[in-house]
């Protein structure tokens, strides 16, 4: 079984501080071509930003996206997923609760995070793989 934190380990974790504002943090994800951000308050992790905050609760309700803080529209204390949690698990929480994105913590120290696409080209990988295999 594969563990979640082998999908991310070699990408370099993008993250914004909750005092930022909105169009920084959407300016922070188009740069890198990523769906959401890991908040940090000095220095802890304290939410996370995505594009579905963005439309929800800054585009959707007409808030100025220049004057909005991160702080106030991010999902606050976000679960989890331990770096040596298996694949299946994290989908597994993932699906139950309905995130794309999930945070992979060690302890208290933010180790990465993982999207729902992650998973999939993963998955899609290894079936092509077996398909290598069995057409040899």
């Amino acid at each position: 079984m594969s563990l979640v934190y082998d999908l991310v380990k070699d990408r370099r974790v993008y993250s914004i501080d909750a005092d930022k504002t909105v169009l920084e943090g959407a300016r922070l994800m188009m740069e890198h071509n990523i769906g959401a951000l890991p908040v940090m308050r000095n220095g802890e992790l304290v939410g996370i930003f995505s594009e579905r905050d963005i439309m929800n609760r800054v585009v959707a309700v007409g808030r100025m996206p220049g004057t909005t803080k991160i702080s106030e529209v991010m999902t606050a204390n976000p679960k989890t997923v331990s770096a040596d949690e298996t694949i299946e698990d994290c989908l597994f929480l993932m699906r139950e609760f309905g995130f794309r994105h999930a945070l992979i913590v060690s302890g208290k120290e933010l180790k990465g995070l993982i999207s729902l696409r992650d998973i999939l080209v993963r998955y899609i990988s290894q079936k092509e793989a077996e398909q290598r295999r069995m057409a040899v």
